[in-house]
């Protein structure tokens, strides 16, 4: 390729004078552009993304380049290609888009909010003949994550829909409290990664999405009711293909996520007064957020003026809790609710054995005698089926599940072998679904690229 010879690279500017926004114009230039050269927006420089067919339009990238990833509904041209030993995501769209969304995925993940990683913004890109070509956004895909499509076999069912709805809720409170306003909320805009039961959600597509110190209720509440909006019409769609059960209303589904993200943001932000003698209230009010996954490293406690009452206001609250405390005990990363289901299974461990032992040393034991030999004991075929968190927490549901229909206490290695036998070889394999499964499968339509949501 001829253009790759001249590829430039530039790291990620700072010098913006505006929380969230970029400049919409072009910097004027005598200068003709080069169509000639690439030019890359990039964290780090990464030289194999020259070897992508930059010099063809998206829509006509060759087998060969592709990764056979289902592409779900979008307004613009996306494509999945291999790059190293990953998957990326390649979107065809306006250079001010590209670059505002890659810096405002690049501020999400500094603030530790789950959405893909930004990879690159490739612009001056034309074909051989010189005609310019659409620049392009490069997000790394998400390993063991799938579109909202991809979560059924036949029928997705209204627990499914009801945890998957949780999930985004979950997520948009995120967003709020860091101060992002989405502006386009919806489960096409999402991935979800399993998560002990639940589902772990992840933000997409942030080229609406704008970056402020605090949000107003406006705005929020604005955020919430575009996400009513675009999931019932996303339900009515799966309604209409029939690919959820026939008792799901769409419309009352929808409304899910009204009551779930008010209830959670009330529990993270909301002012508690009682009086003196429940001061014990504020460690109940604390382990409640811990138990939704929060931390509060911060808190304000105010008497009111008769010295009767107690207001509690939590200050800075932190999402992944649990996940951390497993990171920092055993080295282990996982989603949060897995987090929770590992932690809780450790202390049992640690209950159970030497109640004693210092808990570093438990989580240490814990790991080798524990987690480690489940995750051994999968075969290498069946080693793309779940990630090696899920699958613990799964051997642990099942040993419990046969406990109790056995009435007896089933050993660990029993638990694994029968769940390997009779569970985990008859599930898809996750990590490469995105790899085989066709749009037909998930109920994708392959022109639906191309439409406005």
């Amino acid at each position: 390729m001829t253009e790759t010879s001249n590829a430039q690279w530039h790291d990620e500017p700072t010098d913006y004078d505006q929380t969230g926004k970029l400049p919409r114009v072009r910097p004027a230039s005598s200068e003709a552009p080069n169509l000639g050269s690439l030019n890359i927006t990039a964290a780090t420089t990464d030289p194999e993304l020259l070897d992508l067919p930059w010099h063809v339009a998206l829509e006509e990238w060759p087998a060969s380049a592709l990764a056979a990833l289902p592409r779900g509904i979008s307004r613009h041209i996306v494509r999945f290609a291999h790059l190293g030993g990953s998957v990326i995501a390649v979107k065809e769209t306006g250079e001010h888009i590209a670059r505002h969304e890659y810096h405002m995925l690049r501020k999400l993940q500094r603030l530790d909010v789950p959405c893909v990683e930004p990879v690159a913004v490739i612009s001056g890109r034309a074909t051989p003949d010189g005609e310019e070509l659409d620049p392009v956004l490069v997000t790394r895909h998400l390993k063991f994550s799938l579109p909202y499509r991809a979560l059924f076999s036949q029928t997705l069912r209204r627990d499914t829909l009801t945890r998957l709805i949780d999930a985004q809720a979950l997520l948009l409170v995120r967003l709020h409290l860091v101060g992002f306003y989405w502006g386009d909320v919806s489960l096409s805009n999402t991935l979800f990664r399993r998560d002990a039961g639940s589902f772990a959600a992840y933000l997409v597509d942030a080229e609406t999405g704008e970056l402020y110190p605090e949000l107003s209720t406006g705005q929020r509440e604005y955020d919430l009711e575009i996400a009513r909006v675009n999931i019932a019409g996303e339900l009515m769609d799966l309604a209409e293909g029939g690919l959820i059960e026939e008792k799901v209303d769409p419309l009352a589904t929808s409304e899910l996520i009204m009551d779930s993200y008010r209830r959670l943001w009330t529990e993270l932000t909301e002012q508690e007064s009682f009086e003196l003698g429940d001061r014990w209230r504020v460690g109940a009010r604390i382990r409640r957020l811990n138990e939704l996954g929060f931390d509060v490293e911060e808190y304000a406690i105010k008497t009111a003026a008769n010295g009767t009452q107690i207001q509690l206001q939590p200050k800075v609250v932190d999402a992944g809790h649990h996940s951390r405390r497993l990171l920092r005990l055993t080295g282990l990363d996982a989603q949060e609710n897995q987090a929770r289901r590992l932690l809780n299974d450790m202390d049992a461990y640690r209950a159970d054995n030497n109640p004693t032992l210092d808990e570093e040393f438990t989580a240490h034991l814990w790991v080798n005698e524990v987690f480690e030999p489940i995750v051994r004991a999968v075969p290498r075929e069946l080693g793309g089926k779940l990630e090696p968190a899920e699958v613990v927490h799964e051997v642990l549901e099942h040993r419990w599940y046969m406990s109790e229909r056995e009435d007896r206490n089933v050993p660990m290695a029993e638990a694994v072998q029968s769940y390997l036998d009779d569970e985990l070889r008859h599930r898809r394999d996750e990590a490469a679904i995105m790899l085989t499964a066709d749009a037909e499968t998930i109920g994708i339509d392959e022109d639906s690229e191309h439409s406005d949501k």
